[in-house]
């Protein structure tokens, strides 16, 4: 039987999840990683965590070959650049000095989440016959039809890389820092490839928690009391109205996550004279534990290290995962054994002169990430030829 043609593969946007059966959305994005997860997408928009007030409207992205589902993407059209953390507002800026409309956009992503993976879930069949050229002509064509300015795909995985690779659109580069385990038992064998100075300096810094009398207790998914979470939500609260913003995210997402999906769910409890002060959530895919959302009322000598960093490390050792993702930015993670990681983007600008002034930008964008990247495993603190 001969391949299908190029002709028979369409692209469309859904107006909801439910619009996709849970069956063609599990079979193509699978159970493992938990950002892909049908129940996690479900409990967004029930909750309506994204949804046209949010700014986030769903318009997931249905593939069909020979006019049967083929493939899907998580998508959004977009009145702001809000949760994204692929910073484009100086584009949008630009638009409006020269009183251009930029937003709608269409954004494939997962929402409010820096963190790399399959973006584009294709049966295999659709992509070996998709190529870089005819997937960034369909999604041209979709954002005509739904008056949207740009489309914009954010933190793809390797596999996905090699789709969009294109030179006629934009790519990004981004850099975060990822903890890598290769076969740690306990935390101690972690240390003890650092060199002796930062060895001694996370020593300090968790002697020094202690010494403030705190401790710490875990609570999976399975097992998280109500009053946990109700702890949980409120110092994640704080995290946001510290700097005047709303959380992302409502108490209602997170109780639905842990009845759909507990088997992803950590939660790490800071704990002073019998009252919780400070809590982290953790989400854990297949191969990686993603440190994602965390927040305290009070400030406590290195209580964010600890609980953010250390604790998601033992973690991550406890459940035998090759990777921490503890989110993004944060330079500070680079003298506690995180390990730089480009990241990736890629954009779909319709307007032909911002698209050249813009595909400038991401050139030059892209030398100073590289030359940042380089400069960061220079500092890396393990010892010399026993980097983790």
């Amino acid at each position: 039987m001969s391949e299908p043609a190029i002709s028979n593969i369409t692209l469309e946007a859904c107006h909801s999840l439910s619009d996709i059966p849970r069956g063609t959305w599990e079979r193509l994005a699978g159970t493992d990683n938990p950002f892909l997860r049908y129940e996690f997408f479900e409990a967004l928009e029930s909750s309506h965590c994204t949804s046209e007030n949010t700014g986030w409207k769903p318009r997931h992205l249905v593939f069909r070959m020979e006019g049967e589902i083929a493939g899907i993407a998580p998508a959004y059209l977009k009145s702001h650049s809000m949760g994204e953390y692929v910073f484009d507002w100086a584009w949008a800026d630009a638009y409006r000095r020269y009183d251009m409309e930029y937003y709608p956009k269409l954004l494939m992503a997962v929402p409010f989440t820096p963190s790399q993976g399959p973006r584009l879930l294709l049966d295999p069949k659709l992509r070996d016959v998709l190529d870089a050229k005819n997937l960034h002509d369909l999604l041209d064509a979709l954002i005509a039809r739904l008056g949207a300015h740009s489309w914009h795909l954010l933190f793809p995985n390797a596999e996905d890389q090699q789709l969009l690779q294109h030179d006629e659109q934009l790519h990004r580069l981004g850099c975060q820092f990822h903890w890598h385990n290769p076969g740690y038992g306990y935390f101690e064998d972690f240390l003890s490839r650092l060199t002796s100075r930062k060895r001694k300096s996370i020593r300090k810094e968790r002697r020094q928690v202690a010494e403030q009398e705190i401790t710490f207790t875990r609570f999976h998914g399975r097992d998280l009391p109500d009053h946990v979470l109700a702890a949980f939500y409120v110092f994640y609260q704080a995290t946001y109205l510290k700097r005047g913003q709303h959380p992302y995210l409502s108490r209602q997402f997170f109780e639905q996550i842990r009845q759909t999906m507990p088997e992803h769910l950590h939660v790490i409890m800071a704990v002073k004279d019998g009252e919780m002060i400070a809590g982290a959530l953790f989400l854990s895919g297949k191969n990686t534990l993603y440190g994602r959302y965390w927040g305290c009322l009070e400030e406590y000598n290195h209580l964010h290290f600890e609980t953010c960093y250390y604790q998601g490390i033992e973690l991550a050792i406890e459940l035998d995962l090759q990777t921490f993702d503890a989110g993004a930015q944060g330079e500070h993670k680079l003298v506690r054994g995180f390990e730089p990681v480009l990241t990736h983007s890629w954009h779909g600008i319709a307007h032909p002169g911002f698209h050249d002034a813009i595909e400038a930008f991401t050139r030059e964008e892209a030398e100073q990430v590289m030359g940042y990247y380089e400069d960061a495993k220079t500092v890396l603190p393990y010892r010399q030829n026993d980097g983790a």
